[in-house]
């Protein structure tokens, strides 16, 4: 039985049918944002994906999460 998907990786499929890139591209272009801007905030990060590459908010608040828990300790 296949397990279900929950939290924001359940907007992976469709971000990558939207905007035909990777999970992976995404995740790299905010880490290299929080490179050039140390302390950069999650809101401020959503709003650069939206602005910069058109993410609707949901997509790139999915993005954003997703790469800080992947990146906690």
């Amino acid at each position: 039985m296949a397990q279900t998907v929950k939290g924001p990786a359940s907007y992976f499929p469709s971000i990558e049918a939207k905007y035909g890139h990777p999970i992976a591209h995404w995740q790299q272009l905010l880490r290299e944002r929080r490179g050039q801007h140390p302390g950069a905030r999650h809101v401020e990060l959503v709003s650069w994906l939206e602005e910069e590459h058109g993410l609707g908010h949901g997509h790139a608040n999915a993005l954003v999460a997703a790469t800080a828990a992947q990146d906690q300790p």
